[in-house]
């Protein structure tokens, strides 16, 4: 089913392209938030298994995607911002749920502590309240190449990191994506590194204590840039959390393979419709890559 596509007035100030993915069943709705570089493209996976249950809202910040045309993108905007913007489509949609994706995780959690009225439950995945080792390197590479403006190089970098573990496919379509970038996109991206680099602004834990509602980490056994492993500080902050990983999956998740997206689907449809344990391990026979 194709969605309705609208653009909708955030505050007077940004101008956001939406996607509202309608199911006539459904009686909740959930609202995505992409990673970094990323547009609503970046979901067509997640939409798939999750538009048979909800109504799905996409959405891409003022300076991306089908966002940006309609935005000056003179300068960046903060993740406050983007956190605002999230809690004004929340109300616009009524959502009742949200799912994050990799950064797109700090401004989600920025929103969530606000205490939305309308959020029930919420997903974060491939995020992580630590910048380890190979996430240092890899941001610091970042920013050389952001503030070069290196389309070539960024590519590049994007798909020897986080996304090594993406078949053959989804790497060209990534480096075709993130190498045709707008400047202003890249310097967006650099702003925003170089603040959390400088940790003036990543993971405030205390601020983040607030969040008053049930909350699924989903991190890919792999991913050694957001590991399963340091997410679990959020543990001794948060009293309604669950953790999860995906086997043989790295940063993208449900992009990288079959199995990848099964157990994808089969967690958040568990969390979101039922009752889950405190800890979920999902095991599941190898299949075919998804190419």
């Amino acid at each position: 089913m194709k969605p309705i596509n609208a653009v909708v007035d955030v505050h007077r100030t940004f101008k956001v392209h939406t996607e509202f993915y309608a199911n006539p069943m459904a009686r909740k709705t959930i609202i995505l938030v992409n990673g970094s570089l990323a547009t609503t493209s970046s979901f067509a996976q997640t939409v798939k298994y999750l538009q048979p249950q909800f109504n799905v809202v996409l959405y891409d910040q003022p300076y991306a995607g089908q966002s940006k045309a309609h935005n000056s993108n003179h300068q960046p905007i903060s993740k406050e911002d983007e956190a605002n913007i999230l809690l004004e489509l929340i109300e616009h949609f009524e959502a009742s749920y949200l799912m994050s994706f990799s950064w797109g995780g700090v401004a989600a959690m920025l929103a969530l502590a606000k205490c939305p009225e309308r959020i029930e439950k919420a997903v974060i995945s491939s995020f992580s309240p630590l910048l380890n080792e190979p996430m240092l390197d890899y941001l610091e590479k970042g920013l050389i190449y952001l503030k070069a403006v290196d389309r070539d190089g960024v590519g590049h970098l994007v798909n020897d990191t986080i996304g090594k573990h993406l078949p053959s496919l989804f790497k060209r379509y990534n480096y075709r994506h993130i190498s045709q970038l707008d400047e202003h996109e890249y310097l967006q991206m650099h702003a925003h590194i170089n603040q959390v680099v400088r940790m003036e602004a990543h993971c405030q834990m205390e601020y983040l204590a607030r969040i008053n509602v049930p909350l699924l980490f989903v991190n890919g056994e792999k991913d050694e840039y957001t590991t399963g492993q340091d997410v679990r500080v959020f543990a001794d902050y948060l009293d309604d959390c669950q953790f999860a990983t995906i086997e043989d999956a790295g940063h993208f998740l449900d992009m990288e393979h079959k199995s990848a997206c099964q157990q994808s689907k089969t967690l958040l449809l568990n969390f979101l419709q039922h009752t889950t344990q405190r800890h979920i391990r999902y095991h599941a026979q190898p299949q075919a890559i998804a190419v």
